[in-house]
């Protein structure tokens, strides 16, 4: 039992460390959102207290500026809602991996699950060092950076001025372009981001020409596009023909089996 328990906590450690990027990008736009919900009317907690039970990134500035401009609950919710739509599909590609977890474990991955958690995770799970543990790790980092950020915005709000001087709202952009980077393994994955980046660029030509569209939406059509585009143009694997690290292997649970005894049902 005492091995099972030092080995997760070894397999959580490195999750922590995978992450710490994540965090490193989430502490300035948290504190962006810190700083914008305390312009817009927030209190300092409700801001905080927004971040520690959403941790959905761009899904929060979306709902705060619905909820500002629009002034309709009813309205937020629902951009929102459309902007995270995303993370039911992250969800269901992780949980092949996550067979026979408790029900708490699998609330807390799920609740930290991210863009760039997920990109992460699964990059952990296709080279076999991924683990609950670790999983859980990377994702509670992300949402510490994240809160720690937020606080740290609404402690500055009424020190800063205009954010855009510091080139804080680059910093999620800046993330994602460093996690692509780093994690495009193959022919496949490089040519799909590249893709996605024609599309935004596209969209935001026919914004200019009058489209009307809401730059939220980029994140969706980009999104679906891109990946449809990839699996028609790359319709198999390499690794699908060996029968490895294919969607119905719990690659995750192969590697941690015999460490996550006390978490299995």
């Amino acid at each position: 039992m005492e091995i099972s328990q030092n080995i997760e906590l070894k397999q959580f450690t490195a999750g922590l460390r995978s992450g710490f990027p994540i965090f490193l990008g989430y502490l300035p736009v948290g504190l962006a959102f810190g700083i914008l919900a305390c312009d817009y009317g927030f209190t300092p907690l409700q801001a905080i207290l927004a971040s520690a039970f959403a941790l959905s990134g761009v899904g929060q500035f979306v709902a705060l500026t619905t909820l500002v401009l629009s002034e309709s609950i009813v309205a937020s919710v629902l951009a929102s809602t459309i902007v995270n739509l995303r993370y039911i599909l992250f969800s269901a590609s992780l949980s092949p991996h996550l067979q026979g977890l408790k029900y708490r474990t699998l609330a807390w991955i799920g609740f930290t699950t991210t863009d760039e958690s997920f990109a992460i995770n699964s990059a952990e799970i296709r080279e076999l060092r991924a683990s609950p543990s670790s999983i859980i790790g990377v994702g509670t980092v992300g949402w510490l950076g994240w809160v720690l950020g937020t606080t740290g915005g609404t402690i500055g709000a009424q020190f800063l001025g205009d954010l855009s001087a510091f080139g804080i709202y680059f910093a999620m952009p800046a993330m994602y372009a460093a996690l692509f980077i780093a994690l495009a393994s193959n022919r496949k994955q490089i040519y799909c981001g590249i893709g996605a980046g024609i599309i935004v660029l596209i969209l935001y030509g026919l914004n200019l020409l009058g489209l009307g569209l809401e730059t939220y939406w980029f994140t969706v059509i980009t999104a679906i596009v891109a990946a449809s585009l990839a699996v028609w143009i790359f319709p198999k694997e390499k690794n699908a023909k060996k029968g490895t690290d294919t969607p119905g292997n719990d690659v995750c649970g192969k590697v941690a089996k015999s460490t996550v005894e006390d978490d299995v049902q």
